[in-house]
């Protein structure tokens, strides 16, 4: 056998043995493993999937890796396969990045835009559900958070649960239900502050399937003008008492419950 015959036989035996003895994992490749499908929409939509652009309809499947776009005029609600829960606000690009529901570990990356993620119990040891940007992660530990990102600006409003919310560097601070915070740039968090109602029904008609509305940045202002706030009243659940606070120029904290929805505004 000449130089050149043993070679072709040692690279052809090489490439037999890498296939037959390839670790089982290389095999389960996360790309088109299915996360979810879409149970809302508002058009349009459209999914990126690799090369392909898909026009999302009732019941089109999400996969790991599919980026979910929404137009001006569309809105879409992801459910995911662990019963957690995606409403995407208008003009808006995320992709899901991770969804494995038998270990609860959840990656979604917003480009641009808002989304509210509601997010079933924690059960098992280590799960994860986070909610990325170009300057922060969100961690919602079980529970429900509103997440907003456009140029270099970073916010999330916490409506029930825990949320962990930090910077690139990993500067963090903790939010419990009704509080709200800011990344700007490559900044620290803010200190965790109570929303205001009008930050609160921003962000709730911003993200719901039933408001047609904007879908722009909430105020970083902690000051609300009176005659903004008259007629709307958010309800905060304390112990057995529930308490109206619309009407106050800076809302008094939630005492360990999710605020509810403001009225005019029919799904929370």
């Amino acid at each position: 056998m000449n130089t050149r015959s043993a070679s072709c036989a040692v690279l052809i035996g090489a490439l037999i043995s890498a296939m037959v003895f390839a670790p089982v994992g290389a095999a389960q490749a996360p790309a088109g493993q299915h996360a979810g499908e879409i149970a809302r929409l508002i058009p349009s939509v459209d999914i990126a999937r690799g090369t392909q652009q898909l026009t999302a309809e009732l019941k089109t499947p999400v996969d790991w890796g599919d980026v979910v776009q929404t137009q001006p005029d569309g809105r879409a609600r992801v459910g995911l396969d662990d019963g957690s829960v995606l409403n995407v606000g208008a003009d808006s690009t995320l992709e899901i990045t991770q969804h494995n529901s038998a270990q609860q570990q959840t990656q979604i990356d917003l480009t641009y835009g808002r989304v509210r993620a509601t997010v079933v119990k924690f059960t098992r040891p280590g799960a994860k559900f986070e909610v990325r940007t170009a300057v922060g992660v969100a961690g919602v530990v079980g529970g429900d958070g509103i997440v907003y990102y456009e140029n270099d600006l970073m916010s999330v409003i916490d409506m029930e649960g825990l949320i962990h919310f930090c910077n690139n560097a990993g500067a963090c601070v903790d939010l419990i239900a009704g509080q709200i915070s800011f990344i700007r740039g490559s900044n620290a968090p803010d200190a965790a502050s109570q929303a205001t109602p009008e930050e609160l029904a921003e962000a709730i008609a911003g993200t719901s399937l039933d408001y047609t509305g904007g879908n722009g940045p909430p105020s970083t202002s902690r000051r609300l003008p009176i005659g903004e706030i008259i007629g709307l009243t958010v309800l905060v659940a304390i112990p057995g008492i529930v308490l109206p606070i619309a009407l106050r120029s800076k809302p008094a904290p939630a005492a360990g419950g999710a605020p509810v929805c403001p009225v005019g505004v029919s799904v929370c």
